[in-house]
């Protein structure tokens, strides 16, 4: 598939998402103050794996488990003060061509609440996604372009007792390069360098701001063998649930990913790239 076929594949993907936001939007007319409040910057720490297998020729089984940390609540800059979550997700990757894949599943999150002090909040919830995932991997020499649309479908209550679940659409669009140091392209033994960019929307009906989050990831790793291992610096920026309140956060995330090929074959690193 030659460059302009995959920036116009890019582009039919990119309208069809934007459509679905708004129609979301029209059915949506929520109340956005014009003053903003930013709040001071708060810290978490993010730890992944991340599994691919490759079952066949076209199918995969993808997996990612999370282990999430956020500062205390005394100290905005420590990282690892409270439980934040633990994230899951699974699913199967059907691959269409060497530069186009779907992949649909579950996720199961738990929510650890905000005050471990207060009574009047549960331990952790249960927060159960569905979620599908389009994913275009383009190469302009050197540099694997990804390109990311994901959609999620969430059932999510507060931490607060007696709170109920409410449901929400949320929709992501992530672009990553990622770029070899010490190789021509990606392959193994690399260090490389992988600069991403995430946005984030969010429709239901108790959503005041259909801008949830942008964050802004750079990472480096290294490929070694069928290992993949990756971490950096995430800067996020969105609105609280205080309509005009915006929150920002420094989170460090650290990643391994395996990849294992049960066709008896060596998967190439090019295929294997996460989406970060």
């Amino acid at each position: 598939m030659n460059l302009c076929k995959l920036i116009k594949r890019a582009g039919i993907l990119l309208f069809f998402f934007i459509v679905s936001i708004w129609n979301a939007m029209a059915q949506e007319e929520p109340f956005i103050p014009t003053e903003r409040t930013n709040l001071a910057p708060t810290t978490e720490s993010w730890n992944g794996l991340y599994l691919k297998l490759r079952l066949s020729d076209r199918v995969f089984w993808y997996q990612e488990n999370h282990y999430r940390r956020r500062n205390g609540i005394n100290n905005r800059s420590d990282f690892v003060g409270r439980m934040s979550q633990i994230y899951n997700r699974f699913g199967f990757t059907f691959l269409f061509t060497d530069q186009f894949e779907v992949t649909v599943g579950p996720t199961l999150v738990w929510n650890f609440t905000p005050n471990p002090d207060n009574p009047d909040y549960v331990n952790s919830t249960l927060e159960p996604r569905i979620w599908h995932q389009w994913l275009l991997t383009q190469g302009i020499g050197s540099v694997k372009i990804l390109h990311q649309f994901r959609f999620e479908h969430r059932w999510k209550r507060d931490n607060l007792i007696g709170a109920e679940y409410l449901y929400t659409d949320r929709y992501r669009y992530k672009i990553t390069a990622y770029i070899p140091i010490n190789k021509p392209r990606m392959e193994n033994k690399t260090f490389f360098l992988a600069p991403s960019n995430e946005i984030f929307f969010e429709t239901g009906k108790h959503i005041v701001n259909i801008l949830e989050e942008n964050r802004v990831y750079t990472a480096i790793g290294y490929t070694y063998n069928n290992f993949m291992f990756f971490g950096g610096h995430m800067w996020t920026y969105g609105p609280t649930a205080i309509p005009g309140t915006y929150r920002n956060r420094h989170i460090i995330r650290l990643n391994v990913m395996y990849t294992i090929d049960f066709r008896n074959k060596r998967l190439p690193v090019t295929r294997s790239l996460p989406s970060l």
